[in-house]
């Protein structure tokens, strides 16, 4: 069946839409999640901006909860060589699929941007892994930062947490899990995150099919990462179903306005406004799911990007007397 899609949606959109259906590639819930990822491995780089050189790019491993963590750490050019400002960047794939190199060129762009130095786990995937190995690992990592901040050049007072889609979902539940931390993070910033695991908010409907991310695919990522269903109503996986949102970190929240997470993305930046927290709310109402990894076919991407940086300038005074991209 054809789906008739949105005459408010971007021409970039639609065009990668028309890509995407002429490769008639099978969806992900139709294979295994090794399948899946074989997949997305050899389609990203179509989608993909350009990779610019940062000022430097390094890896290293640390001890994780669950075995060796490998880290890719870009600094930024223009950033300071010690006590620069530092950003948790959690990479989005529905907790099954994405890597280091799939969102490098997002981390590349944040790091020049902001002047910062950005730091990328690989963290543990869904279904070999399930709820909360991957925030477990993300917490670790954000500790090893706090903890081991002058070796690696950073200010543990100003580390910002980020990350899209279920990355964003790992990034909320990591800011409000370091709310009691000594230095916890000073800001989060959320590209389309995904907040309540019950799928059933009505964008879920509108964009059920047709727009990218499909409701049966997002309903198969889930399944791989929780447990049971129990889980689903577990805060740590559905932020939006936290008690209070009260002193998390000030949050930029970028939603795309033709994707099935738009509803509950605009859901979860009211009830942090509710509980008093600062929030930039950003809509790109003629985008679809992922396009901040989608640079190679129109501006959209780098200006959400942009848009998450301007943000974290106006949540940190000290970020903000850098000098703009």
């Amino acid at each position: 069946m054809t789906t008739l899609l949105s005459p408010l949606l971007d021409p970039e959109a639609r065009h990668v839409l028309d890509l995407d259906r002429q490769a008639a590639a099978p969806p992900f819930e139709a294979g295994t999640p090794e399948e899946a990822r074989r997949a997305y491995k050899q389609g990203f780089p179509a989608l993909q901006g350009e990779r610019e050189p940062v000022g430097s790019l390094t890896e290293r491993t640390i001890t994780g909860p669950g075995g060796p963590l490998t880290l890719r750490i870009y600094r930024g050019q223009g950033a300071v060589g010690a006590a620069a400002p530092a950003l948790l960047y959690l990479h989005g794939g529905g907790w099954v699929i994405g890597n280091l190199e799939s969102h490098d060129e997002i981390c590349r762009w944040l790091a020049n941007m902001a002047a910062c130095v950005v730091v990328s786990p690989g963290y543990r995937l869904a279904p070999e892994h399930k709820f909360p190995a991957a925030i477990e690992d993300c917490r670790a990592v954000l500790s090893f930062l706090q903890d081991g901040a002058g070796d690696l050049g950073i200010d543990a007072e100003r580390i910002a947490v980020a990350g899209d889609s279920a990355g964003g979902n790992l990034a909320t539940v990591l800011c409000l899990l370091a709310r009691g931390d000594k230095k916890p993070p000073v800001a989060q910033l959320l590209f389309y995150p995904n907040t309540d695991a019950s799928q059933a908010a009505d964008s879920y409907r509108r964009f059920a099919d047709g727009y990218g991310l499909t409701s049966a695919t997002m309903a198969w990522f889930r399944d791989h990462y929780v447990n049971h269903a129990g889980d689903i109503d577990d805060w740590r996986v559905s932020p939006l179903k936290a008690a209070s949102l009260a002193g998390a970190a000030p949050a930029f929240v970028a939603i795309a306005g033709h994707d099935i997470l738009a509803d509950e993305g605009e859901a979860y930046a009211k009830r942090l406004e509710d509980d008093g927290v600062p929030v930039v709310l950003r809509r790109w109402p003629g985008q679809i799911h992922g396009f901040v990894s989608m640079g190679r076919h129109g501006p959209a991407a780098r200006q959400a990007v942009g848009a998450a940086v301007a943000a974290w300038r106006g949540f940190d005074p000290v970020l903000g007397n850098a000098q703009a991209d």
